[in-house]
């Protein structure tokens, strides 16, 4: 069995890496080569910690396993990142364990890449304003994924405590961007691109806020009764996601398939896009939603090259199993 900790990742993976991963998993997935098996995410009752697994098949790639992690909330206060993951992948011929991979770092990677992609895929090709809503761990790496897409010239910003804003002005820095931090409101109507990163369980983005042409990601919605945008804005956006029966049940749609503003049937999967057989975007004056709920099949992806890079580099461990 092959062992690549966690300290060894960011050596090997990068975020470029990382994208086409991604975008080759959601290209499988809607050709019907790759396929994710139920989620099963739970509340322990200890540390107020969410714990759960992700897992898949991709036949094409032969990427058989999974994650387990969750987010455990009090990390920062030990020094430690919230989210906690590792991901084991399996030999699909024999069933036998073929390595260990530290999933932290990979789990903020692939977030950030399956942004990206919907940006790539969905945004407007002259997208100026990014948005960004939350300041949290992951939203340096959704910043700097998005800014690979679109030559944007500025950054807005929003986040429920504003003195965390300072993460999102120094990632913009960092990228030769003005940052102004804004209201809500203000960052509907400037950005052309939002990306939401929140744990919020109630909307804060409002549908008419939100100008026609814009393309929303929705990447913190994960879980069933998390919500970061008006169950309205889906109704009125070309919704897109990684997996759909994934999408209505603990993703951003859940709220606006139960209210009855969409069905399953509305939402396309974004390798659909990718593959030529859905359009996206056909207007410039569309508003076009992805519905980033994470898939066991993107952590298989990343940790895969990974695994295959540290072969190469020297640095995997080898242990009999």
């Amino acid at each position: 069995m092959t062992i690549v900790p966690e300290s060894e990742i960011a050596g090997l993976m990068d975020a470029a890496s990382a994208f086409d991963a991604v975008e080759a998993t959601f290209a499988a997935m809607a050709s019907g080569d790759a396929y994710n098996f139920p989620v099963i995410r739970e509340a322990i009752g200890h540390e107020d910690a969410l714990y759960g697994f992700k897992s898949g098949f991709d036949r094409k790639a032969l990427a058989l396993g999974l994650k387990s992690g969750g987010y455990w909330p009090g990390n920062e206060a030990r020094g430690l990142t919230n989210h906690q993951s590792t991901v084991i992948l399996f030999d699909a011929d024999t069933g036998r364990v073929k390595a260990l991979v530290g999933g932290n770092l990979l789990t903020a990677l692939r977030t950030a890449a399956a942004s990206a992609v919907s940006i790539k895929h969905l945004a407007r090709p002259d997208s100026k304003v990014l948005g960004m809503i939350g300041a949290g761990h992951q939203s340096a790496f959704q910043m700097r994924a998005a800014c690979a897409q679109r030559d944007f010239e500025k950054v807005v910003g929003w986040n429920y405590h504003p003195e965390m804003l300072s993460r999102l002005e120094d990632t913009a820095k960092e990228l030769g961007l003005p940052f102004e931090a804004v209201s809500l409101e203000e960052l509907g109507a400037q950005a052309d691109v939002i990306i939401t990163i929140t744990s919020s369980h109630e909307a804060q983005l409002m549908a008419d806020w939100v100008r026609p042409g814009t393309h929303i990601a929705c990447m913190g919605t994960d879980t069933k009764g998390k919500q970061e945008v008006d169950a309205a804005l889906l109704a009125k956006a070309v919704v897109c996601t990684d997996e759909i029966a994934q999408s209505t049940t603990i993703g951003e749609a859940q709220h606006a398939v139960a209210q009855n503003l969409i069905t399953a049937a509305d939402i396309t999967e974004i390798g659909a896009v990718i593959n030529g057989s859905h359009a996206g975007r056909t207007s410039a004056d569309q508003i076009t939603l992805f519905d980033g709920t994470g898939v066991g099949l993107q952590d298989l992806a990343v940790a895969a090259k990974v695994v295959d890079l540290a072969r190469e580099k020297g640095v995997a461990q080898s242990v009999l199993f």
